[in-house]
């Protein structure tokens, strides 16, 4: 019966007590999979995505009694698990630095050492670039490219105008693209 509910009525049910924890866990397995992957992506760590993704709902359980509903749960959801895996980076981005040195040998050590990545080299290579980029064109790289998410939704859940993330967006690529022949010409 709850496979069929809409998010509205799942957020009507949480609202009131005797139903609160079967609409969230209901949420949380519908949207649970896409959050985890967004967060993924930009963290490449599974354990860390993890808890992240904990964050998140622990974020949104707090929080969805005052969801005004002017967006869809979705894009909520999404503009949370954005701003925990911002908060999360710039919380490790200092330690990292210190404790690896090198941006690119800690990204490469984190991808050979997941159980989780079965990536190739061209796979590996992509993920190094992407992880090298400044925090937003991560982001809106990660969206556009990995999740094909449509630049008015991803306005909506970054708040910025669409105009933004193009520009964004096509930096991201040719950084990559530049990151990319930069590599090969060093092997070849």
């Amino acid at each position: 019966m709850m496979e069929e509910i809409s998010d509205k009525e799942l957020i009507d049910l949480f609202r009131e007590e005797r139903t609160r924890q079967n609409a969230f866990r209901k949420i949380v397995e519908r949207y649970q999979k896409r959050l985890y992957w967004h967060i993924r992506r930009m963290l490449i760590d599974h354990d860390d995505t993890d808890d992240v993704l904990q964050n998140v709902f622990i974020k949104s359980w707090k929080g969805l009694d005052n969801f005004k509903e002017d967006s869809q749960l979705y894009t909520w959801l999404y503009r949370i698990a954005t701003n925990e895996t911002l908060s999360f980076i710039r919380q490790r981005k200092a330690d990292r630095f210190v404790r690896f040195g090198d941006v690119e040998q800690s990204i490469e050590s984190q991808l050979s050492d997941d159980n989780f990545f079965s990536g190739d080299a061209i796979q590996k290579k992509l993920q190094i670039a992407i992880a090298q980029l400044p925090e937003k064109q991560r982001l809106v790289f990660t969206m556009k490219y990995f999740e094909d998410m449509k630049y008015d939704d991803m306005s909506a859940v970054l708040e910025t105008s669409v105009g933004a993330l193009k520009a964004s967006y096509h930096h991201a690529v040719k950084k990559i693209e530049a990151f990319i022949k930069a590599t090969d010409d060093l092997t070849h």
